[in-house]
């Protein structure tokens, strides 16, 4: 058991500084199939190593301030994709950044909270949470998304789904302010509403290990900031890759948002399905919905700055499909969430939402 831990944890630590290598020797350069297939085993193994670097740092922080650092960490990679990509895809990707925010808050609500659910309740039978906490994020990605997703569908002032510039101010502003409130709620005033809860209601402090010094915190943070940096630049290196197996697949350019999404997700899933297994369920809860938070409140105002620059006209407004597929989420979540606790049939009903939602992306 030793000999596998010091593997995997060496293996994490050379992964980003190889990434940078392979990043090094593909930028600029025309890759031919061997060489991209190289780049997303460099990708992939890189997403993985992030995972556990911020894992290291979030165990060092404590709950629930490390459920910010996946969040937060997930928010650049996906920022800066959704900016590169548009900067190369032209006139054409003004919908890239829509159609990632919402994939991601489709992936984060359904898929993250339906998959953790699924294993917690498999494995305890019924999975507790605080529906306080839980409630209060749910509400706060609705708000959000309707805010800067919906409302652009429904706005006159200019033609298409899109925001005029003080809308566009007014949305960024109120994202950026929203996602303010909730950090400070969830980290000061009110921080016991997101700590994991016992049955008897008693919250339930984390002991399964030792948390990690401050020399491997630190040695850990800086890995991750390595990684980062990896994983945006070799994304930039797959993007053509990427957007050419979408086509090729006969998928809507649409889709490209999803692998985004799914992609920069990974680490928040790796780490909510972890969490749920060690009956966690409110640290995969927080990791989930403050995923979603993040994606729309620091992504929008990100993109909205950045749109001063971008070649392509932003559009945000969803369809009426998509609008459809939002509304039920949110309905079906509050039930999951009210009670406080939850079974596998709650987990199956989300999951079946992610697969409709894909199903739809795939074939609209």
């Amino acid at each position: 058991m030793a000999a596998l831990r010091s593997f995997l944890t060496s293996w994490t630590s050379v992964t980003p500084v190889l990434a940078v290598v392979v990043l090094a020797l593909a930028w600029g350069r025309d890759l031919g199939p061997v060489f991209v297939a190289v780049v997303a085993i460099a990708l992939g193994a890189t997403v993985l190593a992030a995972v556990h670097h911020a894992e290291v740092v979030a165990h060092r922080v404590g709950e629930p301030f490390g459920s910010l650092v996946l969040a937060v960490a997930v928010t650049v990679i996906e920022v800066a994709l959704i900016v590169t990509m548009m900067v190369s895809g032209g006139p054409e990707a003004g919908s890239l950044a829509r159609d990632t925010v919402f994939a991601a808050v489709m992936i984060t609500t359904n898929g993250i909270v339906g998959i953790s659910l699924l294993v917690g309740a498999r494995r305890y039978g019924v999975t507790l949470f605080n529906s306080e906490g839980s409630g209060a994020a749910l509400a706060t990605v609705a708000t959000l998304a309707t805010l800067s997703l919906v409302l652009p569908t429904f706005t006159s002032s200019t033609p298409g789904p899109a925001f005029s510039p003080a809308q566009l101010a007014f949305a960024a502003v109120a994202s950026l302010a929203l996602y303010a409130t909730f950090v400070l709620t969830q980290t000061m005033r009110h921080r016991d509403f997101f700590l994991p809860v016992a049955a008897d209601g008693e919250v339930k402090e984390d002991d399964h290990a030792d948390p990690p010094t401050n020399r491997a915190a630190l040695g850990s943070l800086a890995l991750l900031l390595v990684a980062l940096v990896a994983v945006v630049g070799l994304a930039k290196v797959e993007s053509p890759a990427i957007e050419a197996g979408v086509s090729a697949a006969g998928f809507p350019q649409s889709f490209v948002g999803v692998v985004i999404a799914l992609l920069v997700l990974l680490p928040e899933t790796l780490a909510a399905t972890r969490a749920a297994r060690r009956d966690r369920m409110q640290i995969s809860l927080n990791l989930a919905y403050g995923s979603a938070i993040a994606s729309i409140g620091l992504t929008i105002p990100a993109i909205a700055l950045a749109s001063i620059w971008l070649p392509s006209e932003l559009l945000l407004g969803l369809g009426s499909t998509q609008i459809v597929l939002l509304a039920l989420t949110v309905v079906v979540s509050v039930l999951t969430v009210v009670p406080g606790r939850a079974t596998r049939l709650q987990g199956g009903v989300h999951l079946v939402l992610l697969a409709g939602f894909l199903v739809l992306a795939v074939n609209p």
